[in-house]
C-alpha cells in the first residue's frame, strides 16, 4: 500500500511539473506579414522581332495602367500599346540594341534573364519610276520608289504618297531616255502632289545611294508648277530643265497639293542644259495660295535649298541644313509669304559664286530696267513676298570670305520684306544693290521693308551697290523705328545662342534662357496678316523646338532600305 501511495505521488509530481513547463511557453506568432508582390519578367514572346513590330512581355506586378510602366529594350524606351497586370504589348523602338528587357511598374524594376535580339526588317521591294504617268497613283510605305529620269505628274492627275514613305533619286546615268537626266519628281501644272507625312512618320526623298555613299548632287529635286502668276513671258521657257514654258497663267490661289513633314536629301544634280543649271531640293515655280507647305527640310543639295519663281505660295517651319548654295533663293515676282525658317552651313562647304541666306531679286540678269511696281495678278510683278522668323546661321567663329557672300543678298529691284530674323555669320550682313535707281525708291517708300533684323558677328554689316551706296543702305537699316541691331562679333556671346546651336550632326536651335531673342519682335501691318502666327522672339525660335521628330541631321548614316 505505501508502494502504491509513492507512486501516485510520483506522477502527480511529474503531472504538475508538466503543466508549469507547457504553462510557460510563448503565446503563439501571431499571423506573418504578407510577402509584397515583387515584378518580375517571365518570358518575352517573340524574342527576336524587328523594330516597330510588337513583342508580348510576360510577367508579374505590372501596372495596367500603360503610362505608369516603363520598358526598355537593350537600353531604349519603349512604346507600350497595352497593359495587364501579367502582360505588356510593346514596340521595338528604333534604336534598340540586342540585351535584355527591363519592366519597372510600382517602384520596382526586373530585367529579363534572356536578351531580346532585333531582327533585321525584310527588304522593301523597289519599283522604279520614269517618264510620264497618265493616271491617280497612290505610293505607299511599304515599297521604296526609285525616280529615274524626270518623272512627271501632269495636268489633272494626281500623286498621293503616304506618310513613312522612301523615295529614291538616281543619277543622271540612269536616264532611262539616254539624255543624261537625273532622278527629280515634278508635278506639272494643274497636277497634284499630296505627301502628307507625319512627325512620327516623314516622307523621305533621297539619294539612291547606300548609307556612306551619299553626296549632295546624287539627284535632281522636287518641282511644284502652278497657275500662279510669275513676272516672266508666257513664251519663257520654266527653269532649269523643267519641260514647258511659262504660259502666264493669273490664278493666285492656285493649288498643287499638300507637302507636310517631308525630308528631301543629297540633291541638285547638274542637268543637261545650255548652260548647265542645277534644280533645288524644293522648286517653285508660279505655286498658289491653295497649296499646303509647311515642315519640309532640304539637306545637302548641291544646289539652293529652296527655290522660289514667281508665284503666291505660303510656308512655314523649313529647314535648310549643310547646302551648297543660297538657301532660301527667291526670283520671278514671288509674292507670297514664309515664317520660320532656319539655315545651319557647314562653313567648309558653299559656292564659289558667294553662297547667300536670302538671295532675292525681280528680274533676269540681261534685262536693264527695273520691274515695275507689284500687280494684283498678271504682268510683269516685282518680287515682293514677306518673311518673318528666319535664322541663318554660317560661321559660329569669326567669318571668313570665298566661298559665302552675304546673309540677305537682294538685287535687281527686289521688294522682298523680312521681319524679326537673325543673319549670323556671314561676311556681309546686308548686301543691297540694283543697277538703276528703282530700288531707291523701295527704300524711301517702304516697299522694300527690313524691320526686327540682328545682324550679328558679320565681317561687313551693311554694303550698297550699283545705285546705291553703302551709306544710304546703312541710313535705312540704321532708322530707329525699324530696330535693327548689329552685334559685333566680339559681342555675340550676348545672344545666349544654344550650346549645340551649330552642331553639324545634332544642332539644338532654342536660344538659352535669358536671351535676348526671345522678346523684342516688332509688328507691321505686312505681318499682320492672318497667316502670320503673332509671337514676340525674334529669329525662328522661341522656346518650341519645331523641328523635334521628323527632322534627320545625319542623313548618311540611315538604312532606308526596311
Amino acid at each position: 500500500m505505501k508502494h502504491l501511495t509513492k507512486l501516485m505521488t510520483v506522477l502527480l509530481l511529474l503531472l504538475s511539473v508538466s503543466v508549469v513547463i507547457i504553462s510557460c511557453k510563448k503565446d503563439p506568432d501571431p499571423t506573418p506579414t504578407p510577402t509584397p508582390p515583387v515584378t518580375s519578367i517571365t518570358s518575352i514572346d517573340p524574342a527576336t522581332a524587328p523594330v516597330g513590330s510588337t513583342i508580348t512581355v510576360t510577367g508579374t506586378n505590372f501596372s495596367t495602367d500603360p503610362a505608369s510602366n516603363t520598358v526598355s529594350i537593350g537600353g531604349v524606351v519603349a512604346t507600350i500599346v497595352s497593359a495587364s497586370s501579367t502582360q505588356l504589348v510593346v514596340i521595338v523602338p528604333a534604336g534598340a540594341a540586342n540585351g535584355p528587357v527591363s519592366v519597372t511598374a510600382g517602384g520596382q524594376t526586373a530585367q529579363s534573364a534572356a536578351s531580346f535580339t532585333v531582327a533585321l526588317a525584310a527588304l522593301k521591294p523597289v519599283k522604279e519610276v520614269k517618264g510620264t504617268t497618265f493616271a491617280n497613283m497612290t505610293w505607299r510605305k511599304d515599297t521604296i520608289y526609285q525616280l529615274r529620269g524626270m518623272v512627271y505628274i501632269p495636268a489633272d492627275y494626281k500623286l498621293t504618297i503616304e506618310a513613312g514613305t522612301v523615295i529614291k533619286g538616281s543619277g543622271p546615268e540612269l536616264d532611262p531616255a539616254g539624255t543624261n537626266y537625273p532622278g527629280a519628281l515634278v508635278v506639272e501644272r494643274r497636277g497634284q502632289l499630296i505627301a502628307q507625312g507625319t512627325a512620327a512618320q516623314p516622307i523621305i526623298f533621297t539619294s539612291a545611294k547606300t548609307a556612306g555613299q551619299r553626296a549632295p548632287g546624287d539627284w535632281g529635286g522636287v518641282v511644284l508648277v502652278g497657275k500662279s502668276p510669275v513676272n516672266q513671258s508666257r513664251l519663257a521657257v520654266n527653269p532649269n530643265g523643267v519641260r514647258g514654258t511659262v504660259e502666264a497663267y493669273g490664278e493666285p490661289a492656285d493649288n498643287s497639293g499638300t507637302l507636310q513633314y517631308v525630308r528631301i536629301e543629297y540633291a541638285g544634280a547638274a542637268q543637261p542644259t545650255t548652260p548647265a543649271t542645277r534644280l533645288g531640293g524644293l522648286t517653285l515655280i508660279g505655286v498658289g495660295t491653295g497649296t499646303v507647305i509647311d515642315h519640309v527640310q532640304v539637306s545637302y543639295s548641291a544646289s539652293d535649298a529652296f527655290s522660289w519663281f514667281g508665284g503666291t505660295a505660303k510656308l512655314k517651319n523649313l529647314v535648310s541644313f549643310r547646302n551648297t548654295d543660297d538657301d532660301w533663293s527667291i526670283d520671278w515676282g514671288y509674292v507670297g509669304n514664309a515664317q520660320f525658317g532656319v539655315s545651319l552651313r557647314d562653313p567648309a562647304v558653299g559656292s564659289t559664286a558667294g553662297s547667300n541666306g536670302f538671295e532675292a531679286e525681280s528680274y533676269q540678269s540681261t534685262e536693264t530696267g527695273d520691274i515695275t511696281s507689284v500687280t494684283a495678278i498678271n504682268g510683269y510683278t516685282q518680287t515682293s513676298p514677306t518673311f518673318a522668323n528666319f535664322s541663318n546661321f554660317a560661321f559660329s567663329t569669326a567669318p571668313t570670305t570665298g566661298l559665302y557672300q552675304a546673309g540677305m543678298y537682294l538685287q535687281r529691284n527686289t521688294a522682298i520684306s523680312i521681319y524679326n530674323s537673325l543673319i549670323y555669320g556671314y561676311p556681309e550682313g546686308l548686301h543691297l544693290s540694283s543697277a538703276t535707281t528703282g530700288a531707291q525708291a523701295n527704300l524711301t517708300s517702304g516697299t522694300l521693308n527690313l524691320k526686327g533684323i540682328i545682324l550679328a558677328n558679320v565681317l561687313t554689316p551693311v554694303v550698297g551697290a550699283g545705285a546705291l551706296t553703302s551709306d544710304q543702305v546703312t541710313a535705312y537699316f540704321a532708322t530707329g523705328e525699324r530696330a535693327n541691331q548689329i552685334v559685333q562679333t566680339a559681342d555675340a556671346a550676348s545672344l545666349l545662342l544654344n550650346a549645340a546651336n551649330f552642331s553639324l550632326t545634332a544642332p539644338n536651335f532654342l536660344p538659352q534662357t535669358g536671351s535676348p531673342l526671345l522678346t523684342g519682335a516688332v509688328k507691321d501691318t505686312k505681318i499682320a496678316d492672318t497667316f502670320f502666327t503673332p509671337v514676340t522672339y525674334r529669329g525662328a525660335f522661341g522656346t518650341d523646338n519645331w523641328t523635334s521628330g521628323w527632322t534627320n541631321f545625319a542623313p548618311q548614316t540611315m538604312t532606308y532600305d526596311r
